[in-house]
Order: structure tokens, then C-alpha cells, then sequence
């Protein structure tokens, strides 16, 4: 293992080994510095409790007593840092009022330092003094993460801000918490809903289904319109749980500048966050985004926020005169804001834009344009080309034995094209998706894997049939079998993979049609097959006398089943049409998506 990959791990151990224990003792030195609990989930954004103090200011020595109060909570940690620099240690010492409650940690080398719960009972008050320390600094504020429920935290609830006699009035540090900012910054709610007036005119515009209404249950929608220094944005889209965008150097996750509208208990709360790979999105410590609206009616989630162009002081936040590939995911959330992975492939544009550049209204497309030439490349070897073939090679041997094409039987010449045809289609869409990820993929389940049986067993079918026997050599019945057992594992195994495959989120057709149409196009498939075998029974037993060696498999029982030209004609003429009208459905349904 490299060492960035034993480090991650070591990482995740901690990670959940002090996730397992919760800190139910409150000892939790290991948070002294970001005062963040290990719980595997991300902080909530609008705190519900509330630090309080009994005075403004003070001299080294003096007792501030401080309250920290709010619904019912199991663990808590209190600091206080200089109001300047809100990443320093933690300053001064405190003295404790009940002990059954509270206890004293010492953060770095400053004794009683912090404090936190003694155990996971339910709490509503804690009182606790805090003693100045003679090298305080001129502004010292009070900070307090608080745990509601294992997955339900908030982290540096900012409090009041104490001053030393003649220190300069106290102002927002740079280095704030999310929530410390939000306050700073309204939060309205919408009266009415997003329109796409000005769209392409005035404002860039991505939506999906291309030209869709905002209004409408079922329109992904996001603009961007500049206004001088900033850019003014809304997100808008069929979702209960949350709505994200983020801007992209790539198509693929990771190293991203993310904005996510979350509904949080009917209530929508707005930030940004890093996408670190395919992790959970890391919830920024600090807010850049103003004049916060939101709207959640109907099932449909509406939000708006604004932003400046260009953010040198915030960490992530892309410049907004740049391109960029653009994301648009939607998902779910727990009733106390934790977001789950998206339920489908996120919307991404398909190719980079400039949301300050000239004004566009644009599409997008939740599969990748390999993927999707990968599907439908696969549907039309194995829904069209390979069933065709075979049912030409099964039952119209007699039909078309007097017809030749190019020195060869006909039947046997329109076989060989339909069947090469599908292996050169199979395998140049085999290759596309290594192209498009450029690795296995370990999200697919067993997709690649029958992928690359089915691959396989379509190139050994071809260098078989080129050591077929003569028609009257005694191996050729054994080849036959081979070739027919072969084929058929091809088929049914491609068939499969087909079914698994539509659901995977890099296609995902929708569902449960995908599902359906699959079902149908297999019935259709083998009742024509039935037909054409019950056809070819009734014709047998009109002949008197069957001669054993005339039966073989891949080979037409007898030549009275010629007798039935007209009939096979007519049923592979429909089964040509169907067959059309399945590949049709999938290949619209993978444009569409």
C-alpha cells in the first residue's frame, strides 16, 4: 500500500473506532483543535443553541460567567479563543459550577482549558466561569460545538465577544465559523417561483429537460446572472432532500467548488462545501454566499444566494470569470440535514462554460457521452444484429438454399455479416469505458465482469465457426453443439449484463422501464422462437419417413419445412420490425437521459 493510501486508512480507523465510542465520557482532547466530533457526518448549519455571557469586558483575573443553553443535547465542548484569530489555542481556564455535568480538559499546555459533558445524559443548561489569563488577548470570544444526537452536531456556535478596557470595538474575524457569518447575512423565504425569463438573454441557464419550466415537477433548473462584482444564482429542482451544483475542472468528482441547498426539518439552509473525491461534501467553516432565499412547496426545492466574483480570502471557492464543467445533483437528507449520496448520476454540462461569459441556455447530460455510445452500441449488436442473425441461421436454412450472394448460400453470407457485425460492435464498445475511466471500475458490481465474459466468448465464436469441419465429417456434429452452446451462453449472458447494466448510475435509464421494456424484448425474442420451432415441428410430421441423418442440429429438420417459405418470411419480417421498435425505445431513452 502507498503511503497516502495507509495513511487514509489509518485515518478511517480513528475515524471509526472514536466514532464507535461517541466520547459518551467527554473526553475528547483529540477535538481540542478543530472542535469537531468524529461521527462521520457532516456539521448542521443553523445552530439552535445559544452562548451567553454577564459581561463585555475584562482584566486579567476577572470571572466571566458564561451559559450555554438550547434544546435537549448529550455532549458539549467550550473554548475561548482570540476573537482575532479564531484557529489559535484555546486561551484563559475554567472553574466548573456543577461537576455532574461538566468536567475540565486541558487543550495544548493550557490547563483546564475546555469543557465538555461528563457522560450522554440529556442537558439543556450549563454554566461554567471562565478565568482571564493574564496574557489574554484584547478580544476573546467564546466558541462551542454541541451534539444533539450521534449525527446531529454543530460545530463553533460563535458567542459574545469580551473585551479588555480600550480595545477597539470587536468585529467579524476573518476566519468565522459558517454559522458565525449566516448570521450576518438575511435569509429570506421566496413568495413566488423561479422563471427561465431572460434565459440565453440576460442570464446563463442549464436545464434538464432541455427548455423545461422551473414551475414544472419535473425541471432541473440553475442560473447564473452577473451584476457587477457578483453573480446572482438559482437552483431549482424536483427534491424533498437537497439540490447541488458544483464547478468542475473535469468530469469527475473531486476537487470541486460546491453549493448545496439542504432542507433541514421543512427548513432550506444554503452553503458551500469542497467535493474531496467521492467523499461526503465537506461543509465549509466559512460562508461567502448573501441575500439567501429559498422556497420548498409542492415537493419542488427553490433556492438563491449570491456571490462575488472572485473570493481570494475563501479557501475553494472558485473565481467565477473562469470555465468550467458544471455539476447539478439532487439527493436525500435525514430529518436532521445529513445528505445521502445522489440517487442518480449528477447532470453534467458537456463541455466547459463561462457563467459570466455571453449569456447561454443550455442542456446537459446525467451520462457520459462514452457511456452512453458504450449502451447503445451494445443494444444494437445484441437486440438487433445477433438476434437476427441467429434466427436467419436456425430456420431459414431451407428457405433461402437456393439462393446464393457471392458464391455462397444466402442464408449462410446474411448469418456471417449479422455475426461479424456484432463482434466488431461488441468490441469497440467494449473498450469505451476504459477509456472513459481509464481503470476497472469497483462500483459496477458485476456489470464488467459478465461484460467481459460475454466479450470473450463473442471472440472465440468467430475463430471456432473458422475451424468448422466439412458438412460430412464425423466432428461435424460436435461442432455443432459447441457452436450452438456457445452462441447461446453469449446470448443469455449478454442479456443479463444488459439488465444490470441500464440500472448502473453512469446510465440508468428510467425506471422501472428499462426493466419492462428488458422483460419484453426477451418475451418477444423467445416467442418468436416457439413460433417458428412449432411451425417447423408441424411441417416434420407431414413427412413420412425422417432419415436420422438429416436430423442435426443448426441444420433444418427436413425439407418439407420449405414448404413453409411464405410463412417464415412474413413472422422474420415482423420480428425484423420489432426488433426495430426495441431499439429504437432504448436508443431514445439513452438521448434522452
Amino acid at each position: 500500500m502507498e503511503l497516502p493510501g495507509l495513511a487514509f486508512a489509518v485515518w478511517m480507523f480513528i475515524c471509526f473506532y472514536a466514532s464507535v465510542d461517541s466520547y459518551p465520557s467527554g473526553k475528547i482532547r483529540e477535538a481540542c483543535t478543530s472542535m469537531i466530533p468524529c461521527h462521520g457526518s457532516s456539521p448542521q448549519l443553523s445552530p439552535e443553541h445559544t452562548i451567553t455571557v454577564n459581561g463585555t469586558e475584562f482584566k486579567p483575573g476577572d470571572n466571566i460567567e458564561v451559559h450555554l443553553s438550547g434544546p435537549d443535547f448529550e455532549g458539549f465542548f467550550i473554548q475561548a479563543r482570540d476573537a482575532e484569530h479564531l484557529d489559535s489555542p484555546a486561551v484563559g481556564s475554567f472553574m466548573l459550577v456543577d461537576r455532574k455535568l461538566s468536567q475540565l480538559l486541558t487543550c495544548g499546555r493550557i490547563k483546564n482549558s475546555a469543557v465538555s459533558h461528563t457522560s450522554k445524559a440529556k442537558k439543556k443548561y450549563i454554566k461554567v466561569y471562565w478565568i482571564a489569563p493574564g496574557d489574554a488577548p484584547k478580544r476573546v470570544q467564546f466558541l462551542a460545538t454541541v451534539v444533539k444526537k450521534y449525527k446531529t452536531f454543530w460545530v463553533k456556535i460563535p458567542g459574545p465577544v469580551v473585551s479588555q478596557p480600550n480595545a477597539l470595538s470587536p468585529t467579524t474575524p476573518l476566519h468565522a465559523t459558517s454559522e458565525a457569518i449566516s448570521t450576518l447575512h438575511s435569509v429570506s423565504y421566496l413568495s413566488k417561483p423561479f422563471n427561465a425569463s431572460g434565459c440565453g438573454s440576460m442570464k446563463f441557464c442549464i436545464r434538464n429537460p432541455s427548455n423545461c419550466d422551473p414551475e414544472s415537477a419535473s425541471c432541473f433548473f440553475l442560473s447564473f446572472q452577473e451584476e457587477k462584482s457578483s453573480v446572482f444564482i438559482e437552483m431549482s429542482g424536483p427534491s424533498e432532500g437537497y439540490l447541488a451544483f458544483a464547478l468542475s475542472h473535469d468530469q469527475w468528482m473531486g476537487g470541486d467548488d460546491a453549493y448545496l441547498c439542504v432542507n433541514e426539518d421543512h427548513r432550506v439552509h444554503v452553503s458551500t462545501a469542497y467535493l474531496k473525491g467521492r467523499s461526503p461534501p465537506v461543509l465549509d467553516s466559512e460562508n461567502a454566499l448573501e441575500d439567501v432565499s429559498w422556497r420548498l412547496v409542492d415537493g419542488i426545492l427553490q433556492c438563491s444566494f449570491r456571490r462575488s466574483i472572485s473570493l481570494p480570502a475563501y479557501k475553494g471557492r472558485f473565481n467565477l470569470n473562469a470555465s468550467y464543467y458544471i455539476f447539478l445533483a439532487d439527493g436525500e437528507a435525514s430529518e436532521g440535514g445529513l445528505i445521502y449520496k445522489h440517487r442518480h448520476q449528477p447532470l453534467i454540462t458537456n463541455g466547459i462554460y463561462n457563467v459570466t461569459g455571453l449569456p447561454q441556455d443550455i442542456g446537459g447530460s446525467r451520462s457520459p457521452q462514452l457511456i452512453k455510445a458504450h449502451g447503445a452500441l451494445m443494444f444494437v449488436a445484441w437486440i438487433t444484429t445477433v438476434s437476427i442473425g441467429v434466427i436467419v441461421a436456425r430456420f431459414f436454412k431451407p428457405v433461402w438454399s437456393h439462393s446464393f450472394l457471392f458464391g455462397k448460400e444466402m442464408w449462410f453470407q446474411v448469418h456471417r455479416v449479422l455475426m461479424l457485425t456484432t463482434v466488431m460492435l461488441t468490441s469497440i464498445s467494449f473498450v469505451l469505458p476504459f477509456i472513459y475511466r481509464g481503470c476497472w471500475s469497483q462500483q459496477a458490481g458485476f456489470h464488467p465482469y459478465l461484460g467481459c465474459t460475454v466479450m470473450a466468448l463473442t471472440i472465440f465464436q468467430p475463430l471456432m465457426a473458422g475451424f468448422r469441419p466439412s458438412r460430412h465429417a464425423p466432428r461435424r456434429q460436435l461442432f455443432n453443439w459447441f457452436h450452438w452452446s456457445t452462441g447461446t451462453t453469449a446470448r443469455i449472458l449478454a442479456v443479463v449484463t444488459m439488465f444490470l447494466g441500464v440500472d448502473l448510475p453512469a446510465l440508468d435509464l428510467p425506471d422501472p422501464w428499462d426493466t419492462y421494456t428488458m422483460v419484453g424484448f426477451v418475451a418477444w425474442h423467445v416467442g418468436i422462437e416457439i413460433l417458428l420451432e412449432i411451425h417447423s415441428y408441424c411441417l416434420v410430421r407431414k413427412v413420412e419417413v425422417i432419415e436420422d441423418d438429416r436430423v442435426q442440429i443448426l441444420q433444418s429438420l427436413t425439407s418439407a419445412e420449405a414448404e413453409g417459405r411464405l410463412f417464415k418470411q412474413v413472422v422474420l419480417t415482423i420480428y425484423v420490425c420489432g426488433n426495430i421498435v426495441f431499439l429504437i425505445a432504448f436508443l431514445a431513452a439513452i438521448n434522452h437521459i
